[in-house]
């Protein structure tokens, strides 16, 4: 049985917003805040394997998330499913509902979360009166690509272990961005068939690949996701580095 979202009346009001208090997130004017206040209609609370949007859905809300994990993920037919990219705090989902009608994918809860809503109808207006705000949509629509990008190219050209190591990393780097992962805490919360799924690989194939990694002291593997023990060893053994970080928009 599919699990339901639960929307309620608005309990973080926007300024008080906690992202607003990170300095990863670049500040709104006076202006702006008013704006997304009133743009805001209220959150949506979603426990871990609640469907938040589904593929071909006409959804009249887009959403930001506030708190939690999530992912993007692809079905066929026969149920094989591709997970597409992680979500984290501050990331839109239902932008791509918003523009082309309906979504082309779903986006599922992997931890409880909490989604701002807001009002699709109201979108227009935004890149109408706010210049600033409507060059952050497309600022977040085009980190999506890029980020799109580097999944794709670790799929084609990376090796298994290679595959799994830039996963591994690029967790860890959006976690610790967005403020849900620390020193202290470093627990990624993606079990193995999340991994296989994401990977492109087999179970099993998925289950030795991070035996290896666990083997060389660079993970250690728990009941439901893994603990992150040497992000710099995972990003050497993938080829990959973070982006150098900068100040970021978010709705």
């Amino acid at each position: 049985m599919a699990i339901e979202p639960r929307h309620s009346p608005v309990r973080v009001s926007c300024f008080e917003c906690p992202l607003r208090q990170m300095k990863r997130f670049r500040p709104f004017t006076e202006a702006e805040l008013e704006f997304v206040s009133t743009f805001k209609r209220g959150e949506l609370v979603a426990d871990p394997g609640t469907t938040v949007l589904v593929e071909g859905a006409r959804s009249a809300h887009l959403y930001t998330v506030l708190s939690g994990w999530g992912f993007r993920y692809k079905i066929l037919e026969d149920g094989r499913r591709q997970i597409l990219n992680y979500i984290v705090p501050g990331d839109m989902v239902g932008l791509q509902g918003a523009v082309m009608a309906e979504m082309q994918h779903s986006v599922e809860a992997l931890t409880p979360m909490t989604l701002c809503v807001f009002e699709r109808s109201r979108l227009f207006s935004l890149f109408e009166l706010h210049p600033g705000l409507s060059f952050d949509l497309t600022w977040l629509a085009a980190r999506e690509e890029c980020i799109l990008d580097e999944h794709l190219l670790s799929i084609g050209r990376r090796s298994a272990l290679e595959r799994a190591s830039y996963l591994l990393a690029f967790l860890f780097d959006r976690g610790m961005n967005a403020g849900i992962l620390g020193d202290n805490h470093r627990h990624i919360p993606v079990t193995q068939m999340h991994f296989a799924d994401t990977l492109g690989l087999s179970i099993v194939h998925t289950n030795k690949t991070l035996k290896k990694l666990a083997d060389r002291g660079l993970i250690r593997w728990r009941e439901r996701g893994c603990d992150i023990v040497d992000p710099v060893g995972l990003q050497e053994i993938s080829g990959w580095t973070p982006a150098e970080q900068r100040v970021r928009p978010f709705i």
